[in-house]
Parts: C-alpha cells; structure tokens; sequence
C-alpha cells in the first residue's frame, strides 16, 4: 500500500523518509497553504465571524506536488507539528485535498525511528478543538489589526500597527521605562566587622540592633553606631553547621529555553527558536539524518517514562549510583500551573547517548551550543541534589549582632552537569560563599577593622528578552509558540529598539501605547489579554464555542472602536531635528526611526531622500590610519565600532578600542566589562601570543589598511 506523508519542511521530510519503507512517500507542504487575505479583512463579521480562506500566493506549484501525489496514494497522512498551528495545517490540507477525516493525522512529540512508526500505525483525527483554537486567535488578531490599524493610520501615521498580543508587550516596555525615569533612589549603609580569628580572619555584616534588623540609612547614623562598636568586645555568640540540598532544575520548557538561551548563550528568542527547529526536524549525523530533541513548542516539565529510565542509566553509568536519585525526578508546573496546557512533554535530548561531545563534528555553532545547552538541563534534572555544608557564625558586639555565612559543596549531584546562574539560585543562597574561618562559642574576637559601604536602592532594570518572555510567561499573555514572534514583530514595527541586550521603547511606541490605554485600555490590559488566552485554551479544551468567544470579544470592541474614530484627533508627529546638515541638499537632517532603530533623513524628503546612520564619536584615534573610531549599529541593532574612513580602512570591533597597541602583536587593544563588572582589557587578534593561556576569545579583528 502505498502511502503519502505530508509535514512542514524538506528537513522533516528527509528525516522521516528515511525511517520508513519504499511504500512512503513524504512531501513537505512549507508550512500553511491557505490564510486569510492580506489586502481585505477575510472575517464575514455580519455571518458568525465566518473566515474567507485563500490559497497563499506562491504556494502553486506545492499544492499542484501535493494533489498530484495524494491521487497517486492509496492513503495521505498528516504529520505537521502537535501544535494548534500544526493541527490547522492539517486540517486546512484535509480540506483542500478532500481527504476523509477519519483517520488522517499522525502526532509525533520527536523524530526518532519508534517514534514515527508508531504514530504511523495508530493515525488518528484532526483535533477540531485545536483548529478553532487557532482560528479563534487568527480572528481576533485579524479583528484588532485590521479595525484599529486604519485608524492609527489615519489619525498618527500612515503603516502604524497594533497588534492584540504585542500591544501589551510593548506596554510593559513602556510602564518599565515611566518606572525607571521616576525612580527616586535611596540610600542606606552597611558596616562589616573584620575580626582575628585563630585560622583566619572572619567577616562578618552587621545584622541586628538591639534585636530589630539593622537599618543604617544615612552617614550620620553610621558614624555614631562605628564610634561604640570601635570599643566593643566581640564574642562569637553562636555558630551553627547544617546541611543544605539544592535540587536541580526541570527540564526546559520552551520560555525557560528562551531565557537561558538569551543569558548563557546571547541568542535572541528568534534564532534560538529557528535553532531548535532544525534540531527537532533533523541533523545529518554521519551520513544519517536524525532528529536530537523532543518538540520544542511546550509549555510543560513532564517527561516520559522511557526517557526518564533511559537517562537514569546513563547517569548511573557516567558518574556512579549516588548521583542518581532515590527515586525519579517528578516537576510540577509551579506558579504558572494555571496557564500549563501539558500538551507535550519537556524538551529533551532524544537519546541521552547523544552527548554533546559527540553531536560537536555535525552541529553549526549555534545548534552546538543549544544542544548542549538542552542535554546539560535534561540530564541535570534526572540527577540527585547537591548537597553543601552551612556554616553560619552570630558575633555579639553590645547591642548588635554581626552575622557570617559560608557554604562548602560536600557532594556535587547535578552540578556535576549544569550550574545554574544566580538569578536561579535561592535568594538565601546568594550571599553564602565559600568557607568562613572555623571559630567556637564563646571565642573572643579581636577586631582589625570596621567597614563602612555606601548603597542605594536601584530601578528596575529594562528588559532584555529573557526578562520579557519571563513577565510574559507569568502574566499568562501568550503561549510558547508566541513568544519569539511578539518580540520580533515589536522590533520590526519599530516600537522598541533593543541596545546592549536591553530593550527600549521609541518616541512611537510610547505615542501608540498611549492612545491605546486611552481608548482601547482593554486591548491593551495585561489581565483582559491573559483572560482571552485562558478563553483559547477553553476553546481547545471543548468547553466554548469558538465563535462565541469572538462574538464575546467583538460587540464591546465595536462600540469602543466607534468611540475612537469620534474623539481621536488627528496627532502630528514633528521629527527630532539634528545639528547635522544633509550633504545633498543643504537642509537640516532629522531624526527618524527604522527597522533598525533611529537613523538620520533629510527632512527635505520626498524631494531629497539622504539617509545616513547616526555615528557616535568614541574619542579614540585608530592606530591603523590614524582615523576617528565611531559607534555604529549592525542590521540586528548590535553595537559595533568602525573606523570613519572605511571603506578606505577596514578597522571593525565588537568590543570598545582603546588607543594602545598590544605589547605582544602591535594589534589596537579593546575593552570590555565582565560579568563581575570589572573592566578587562584584551588584544582582538586571535594568533596573538597573549590569547594562548584564553578560554573564552573575544570577538573583532585587527585593525588594517584596505589594499587600494
């Protein structure tokens, strides 16, 4: 029997072609074939919210392979993605080639060999839940785009858009920066004791006054309280010993990778996700296409049994029986667990026997480093906790108490495999390093030194991409397959800009954003947004209609809608004027904002249409031609430095130049600030002696003279 397999993309295809028998056939359809109309609105709002499907344009030829094929099979399966947008691609293919609905659709959570031919056994029906699903949020995101899009259009700016989903991301950019410019800091102290112990000396941070916790908040205070503890006689008043587990972390969920990808990796949310697409549909490993994780779309910490078993064993073998747990790792959803769908396991690596190590030949740099990233989680989180030694000494001086603490790791556990960051770690643990001088009860301490340190409260931070998945995640806006789109589609709308792994709002984005919490404040309400999602989810689950949750939506939207048209008037945005003068025409250039965040334009336009990117003068001469170096943006919005006679010179660095030459090669020398916030200096050639002893090379290349 001949049979038709039809899935998103030629990899997939490939991988799963190779799996099955010369009777298969598998044929990529390039994911949807029909979508609602781009230039109309494709909703029938007067006959039940119905959608007017067309073939998308180029599509031709596809569709033409696939018919073509299936009359040619004695039966056509469906096996794009276990997703909502995974299970309307089937249903829009079931439709379009009039296949029965019986029996059509085959899920697969990963593309292994048992995998495929089991889900090829038990073909199953098109989830019609997930479908209206999709359709629903297709709908709604059509609504709102195509009603108030127009009116941006027409009372801002033409090609403004407004998104469901995205108008709140970009509210919450919004709210951060309004947070962080009216942010007051305030200050406090903190005295530290330096005390001789007989091993050592012992630092300890001042914890208690008169039993209250200590709140210095000013100098004055500080002063009065070190000229008393000056002369006081220091007695260690207690010192306990205890142990402490730290369990591992689940497995990934699609956010979590995201987060982790954008910190560890300094991967965007986009590619971390085109990444994890390829190792999920298939890698050519020795000569063998093969699938390395599980689905990638998830929302959930479950794994399978097998997998579980599987991974013990190798733990047990790799690094010995104490590093496995008493019994299997089981995660909950946590505080999220009202938003979890469950609908597909963890990601994971789909044979634990695939280390990275061994991936490393066949992986472009990027699938390496998400692989391993997604293998040293996994396997980490089937493993036993660490378990550290806590010592914590209380040093009574009169009417205070100092306080020191310290852990010493006693068994490694996980972090054998994967060390989580500190913004994973306990809070309680942060400030436990190391080991502490041994001291006893009732031991009197000589004391060196007092320390006083000056602090103040400090903002929020603004958002990197990690921290906004994360608040979106936690809010319920948005599901797993959203999360990259939402941020690239901000970016590209030019409502963000995101500098130094930061994001920003632009002049625009805060216009719009506030158009819209005046008169479109439920569109843009975080809590009114992750209640639709939760409607969604019902929609899927079969608990609603998927039309009536529209209708639900649209009859308040219109009303408000018609409120706008009346009351917005029309907003004239006047471009920010620079110093600068356009070389073509001789009128003043002004400030616009692109794609790629602001670029300056000649304000004569359309008759002069100059365009030039705004360059930052560093102050630093390059060593090759004797040249200013200026600041610059990639096409991606990542800061780099160049030399202003390129093309003439060649000069580019990712990192900071700084006018000396390196000792060693005669190379311009950068700078860059570490994670501990200490300024290192580094020579960017990489055959330079001096990079021998590096672990971590730092990106650039030596400054030269481009051959005439």
């Amino acid at each position: 029997m001949r049979t038709l397999i039809i899935v998103e993309s030629p990899t997939k295809a490939k991988t799963i072609e190779r799996f099955l028998g010369k009777n298969y056939v598998v044929k990529p359809c390039m994911g949807h074939i029909r979508d609602l109309p781009k230039s109309t609105m494709g909703v029938d709002i007067e006959n039940g919210f119905a959608p007017h499907y067309i073939t998308i344009r180029g599509k031709g030829d596809i569709i033409k392979t696939l018919r073509d094929e299936a009359k040619k099979a004695d039966r056509v399966l469906l096996g794009s993605d276990p997703d909502r947008e995974g299970e309307a691609i089937a249903w829009h293919l079931q439709q379009y080639l009039g296949l029965p609905e019986e029996a059509c659709r085959i899920r697969f959570n990963e593309i292994t060999d048992a995998s495929i031919k089991r889900s090829v056994q038990n073909p199953e029906v098109i989830d019609r839940d997930k479908v209206d699903a999709q359709q629903a949020r297709r709908i709604l995101d059509r609504l709102v785009g195509y009603k108030i899009s127009p009116l941006l259009w027409k009372k801002v700016k033409k090609g403004l858009s407004a998104g469901r989903v995205q108008s709140v991301a970009v509210r919450l950019i919004c709210d951060r920066e309004e947070e962080i410019n009216s942010f007051v800091p305030e200050e406090y102290w903190h005295i530290f004791a330096h005390l001789q112990a007989q091993k050592g000396e012992l630092v300890a941070k001042l914890a208690k006054i008169k039993g209250k916790k200590a709140v210095l908040p000013d100098a004055a205070s500080v002063e009065s309280l070190i000229e008393s503890l000056a002369t006081a006689e220091y007695m260690v008043e207690s010192v306990t010993t205890k142990d402490k587990k730290r369990n591992p972390l689940p497995p990934f969920t699609t956010s979590v990778m995201q987060q982790e990808a954008s910190k560890r990796l300094g991967m965007m949310a986009k590619k971390t996700m085109q990444t994890a697409q390829q190792l999920y549909e298939g890698i050519a490993v020795g000569g063998t296409v093969t699938g390395l994780i599980s689905y990638m779309r998830t929302d959930s910490v479950r794994i399978n049994e097998e997998a579980q078993t599987k991974a013990l064993e190798y733990i047990k073998e790799k690094y010995g029986p104490d590093f496995c747990p008493k019994k299997p790792n089981q995660y909950s959803p946590g505080k999220n667990k009202g938003n979890v769908q469950d609908a597909h396991e963890a990601i994971r690596p789909t044979s634990v026997e695939r280390t990275p190590a061994m991936l490393k030949p066949y992986l472009t740099p990027p699938q390496y480093k998400l692989y391993k990233l997604i293998w040293e989680r996994f396997v980490a989180s089937q493993m036993a906790p660490a378990i550290f030694d806590v010592t914590t000494v209380e040093v009574k001086a009169g009417d205070c108490l100092f306080r020191a603490s310290g852990q010493l790791l006693r068994f490694a556990g996980y972090l054998q495999v994967y060390n989580e960051g500190k913004d994973e770690q306990p809070d309680s643990e942060k400030e436990e390093q190391g080991v502490i001088a041994p001291v006893s009860e009732g031991e009197k301490l000589p004391l060196n030194t007092l320390d006083k340190k000056q602090y103040f409260t400090q903002p929020p931070p603004h958002y990197s991409e990690a921290m906004l998945i994360k608040t979106l995640e936690e809010l319920g806006v948005g599901r797993p397959s959203t999360y990259a789109p939402i941020i690239d589609t901000i970016l590209s709308r030019g409502y963000v800009v995101r500098e130094e792994k930061q994001l920003y709002p632009t002049e625009l984005g805060v216009l719009v954003v506030d158009l819209m919490k005046d008169y479109f404040s439920d569109i843009i309400d975080v809590e009114f947004t992750a209640s639709m999602e939760d409607k969604l989810d019902s929609v899927e689950e079969g608990q609603k209609k998927w039309d009536q949750v529209i209708e639900e939506f649209y009859q308040p939207f219109a009303v408000t809608l018609d409120h706008a048209e009346q009351e917005i008037e029309k907003i004239v945005i006047e471009p920010e004027v620079s110093d600068e003068v356009c070389e073509k025409c001789g009128k003043p250039m002004v400030y616009r904002m692109g794609r790629y965040g602001r670029f300056l334009a000649c304000s004569g336009f359309p008759e002069c249409r100059n365009t030039k990117a705004i360059v930052v003068n560093t102050n630093v001469k390059c060593l090759a031609c004797g040249g200013d170096i200026v600041q610059r943006k990639s096409r991606s919005g990542r800061i780099f430095y160049g030399c202003s006679k390129y093309p003439e010179c060649a000069y580019i660095s990712w990192d900071l130049p700084i006018e000396q030459p390196c000792p060693h090669c005669g190379t311009q020398l950068t700078k860059r600030q570490a994670r501990d916030g200490e300024e290192i200096v580094l020579c960017p050639n990489k055959d330079c002696p001096s990079r021998a002893n590096e672990v971590k090379k730092p990106k650039g290349r030596p400054a030269k003279k481009k051959t005439q």
